[in-house]
C-alpha cells in the first residue's frame, strides 16, 4: 500500500485535489485518510466501486460501503446535500458542478508543433487476443 498516494494520480490533472482534499476535511473534522483519498481520486477518474475495488486488490462491495460510510457523506455534508448518493456518478457531477474541476487550458491549433512530437512507448501486450500499447505522447507548443 506505499503506493497508494500513486493510484488514480491522473484526478489531478482535471480536478482541484488539494482544495477538494482540504474542504471535505473540514466537513468530516480531520484530515481525509490515504484510502479515503484514493477512493475519491477513483470516483473523479470515473471508475465505479467495482473497478476502484480491482485497481486496489479490495472486495467490491467493502468498498461500497467504505464510499457509503465516508466520501458520499462529506460531499454531502460539504455541498449541504440532503437528498440520497443513488448512483456514485453523483458525486462526480456534484463536485464537478460546484466548481472543483479545473479548467483545461485551451491551445490553439496554430500553436502545436506535431514534428517535434516525442512517443515514448512503455509496454507492449498482448492480450485477449489484443495488442495493447501503453504510451506518452508529447507535443510541444510554440
Amino acid at each position: 500500500m506505499a503506493q497508494i498516494d500513486k493510484i488514480f494520480s491522473q484526478a489531478g490533472q482535471e480536478w482541484d485535489l488539494e482544495s477538494l482534499y482540504a474542504d471535505l476535511a473540514s466537513a468530516k473534522g480531520k484530515h481525509l485518510t490515504p484510502i479515503e483519498k484514493a477512493h475519491l481520486r477513483g470516483l473523479l477518474c470515473g471508475f465505479s466501486p467495482s473497478e476502484i475495488a480491482e485497481h486496489l486488490g479490495k472486495i467490491p462491495r467493502g468498498v461500497e460501503s467504505d464510499l457509503c460510510a465516508t466520501i458520499y457523506r462529506y460531499v454531502k455534508c460539504l455541498l449541504d446535500k440532503v437528498e440520497k448518493v443513488e448512483n456514485w456518478r453523483k458525486i462526480y457531477e456534484w463536485l464537478d458542478d460546484s466548481g472543483y474541476k479545473s479548467k483545461l487550458e485551451q491551445v490553439p491549433v496554430k500553436s502545436l508543433l506535431p514534428e517535434q512530437s516525442v512517443v515514448d512507448i512503455k509496454t507492449i501486450n498482448i492480450e485477449k487476443n489484443q495488442i495493447v500499447f501503453q504510451f506518452n505522447l508529447t507535443i510541444p507548443t510554440s
